[in-house]
């Protein structure tokens, strides 16, 4: 019998975030002492009201199918979050929730994507956002943006990237993987572009929205003139150290709320009753319960860059958010160790896995080949033995 796997399935790729966790956990396994820098997960645990809300829920038997948006309450807490923080005006009616802000996006695009249209990515980008695209038949263009600009696309540069066939935008700030956020200013700048051109749809990915330090969060659909053409998602895995509750949603024009639970409701109807409660009561919760995660990323933060900062040959510059740091690493490339030549990002981050035993992840993955990403969500001492794995592995390097 002919073993054939659908086109569909070839179309997409391996998420390279959950490939490098692989391959660091197969050395880990046999022995190896890998730091793991691969992996987008806070290592704290989820605020003790949220898991007593969880337990609630057990107990109080809400453990049945609820409908495939969400629980009314559920959403009607979401809705007075994005009020209350985002000032966003998202009626229940309007919100989906999923499982996991990746359906949330999948969910999406699936919506309004159809075969030949182009969405356009800013890179650095999401590892998942290409895939997406590409599990609805559309292409995806990438809009390239460089460190010099902390990673942010420039309004000129997005006007021109948009063409008759454009149907999305998707971005994240702050941002995975390169940490960075958009300022009120900026957000303002890429609208006026956004404006001229009503044929386009902005995802806007703010899961990271508390691990921010700016000091403030800017939501692009609070600007009226987009507000019918932005899909806002968010989550409590990040913010709330919920990864493993897998709970996301979006706030959205009706209609398209509408499509994304038609969706959902043949692909995995509503998502777990347990987390949704839990969720619930995380969004109702005073935002400075994620105060003490957020400093301590800070910290971390400024301890890599510093470690970094010295180690030639690697690029850094000063996110603002989330807990990455996406050096740019094109100085090492075609410096060999034995037999061994960095080619690319990807070689670089192979080698120090095998080498240094401190797993990244190269930015091919994330549409800015020239960089690595590692994230900060690890022990201080952790970090601080990484960075000294990763300065003697650059310096074998000749």
């Amino acid at each position: 019998m002919q073993q054939r796997t659908s086109q569909l399935l070839n179309r997409l790729s391996e998420s390279a975030t959950i490939a490098m966790a692989r391959k660091a956990n197969e050395l880990k396994s046999a022995g190896v002492d890998v730091i793991s820098l691969s992996l987008g997960e806070p290592d704290f645990d989820t605020p003790e009201l949220i898991k007593d809300a969880g337990i609630e829920a057990i107990k109080n038997n809400i453990t049945h199918y609820t409908p495939v948006p969400g629980l009314p309450d559920v959403r009607e807490a979401i809705s007075a979050k994005f009020k209350r923080d985002n000032g966003l005006d998202y009626a229940p009616s309007q919100i989906v929730v999923s499982n996991g802000a990746k359906q949330s996006i999948t969910n999406v695009v699936l919506s309004l994507v159809d075969p030949g249209e182009e969405v356009i990515l800013p890179a650095p980008y999401w590892v998942s956002y290409a895939d997406m695209v590409a599990f609805a038949g559309g292409t995806h263009r990438v809009l390239p943006t460089s460190i010099e600009h902390d990673f942010k696309i420039q309004p000129d540069e997005l006007e021109a990237a948009i063409t008759e066939k454009t149907r999305l935008l998707i971005y994240s700030s702050p941002c995975n993987p390169s940490g960075s956020v958009y300022t009120v200013q900026e957000i303002e700048a890429l609208a006026a572009v956004l404006k001229r051109h009503p044929q386009v749809y902005i995802i806007s990915d703010e899961i990271y929205e508390l691990i921010n330090f700016t000091g403030k969060h800017c939501s692009i659909g609070t600007i009226e003139e987009l507000k019918d053409r932005v899909i806002t998602v968010n989550g409590v895995s990040k913010g709330f150290a919920m990864t493993g509750w897998r709970l996301g949603y979006i706030g959205a024009p009706e209609w398209i709320a509408k499509a994304c639970s038609k969706i959902q409701g043949q692909v995995t109807s509503a998502p777990c009753s347990i987390a949704q409660v839990a969720a619930g009561a995380a969004v109702s919760a005073d935002p400075r319960i994620a105060e003490t995660m957020r400093s301590a990323f800070l910290v971390r933060r400024d301890l890599m860059i510093e470690g970094l900062s010295f180690i030639p040959g690697l690029k850094v510059n000063k996110p603002m958010g989330a807990f990455y740091l996406f050096p740019d690493v094109s100085a090492l490339f075609g410096k060999t160790a034995g037999p061994r030549t960095i080619q690319n990002a990807e070689d670089f981050s192979m080698y120090l896995l095998e080498e240094a035993h401190v797993a990244t992840v190269g930015g091919n993955a994330f549409g800015t080949p020239e960089c690595i990403r590692l994230s900060y969500a690890a022990s201080e001492s952790q970090l601080k033995e990484a960075l000294s794995r990763i300065s003697k592995a650059v310096a074998a390097l000749q």
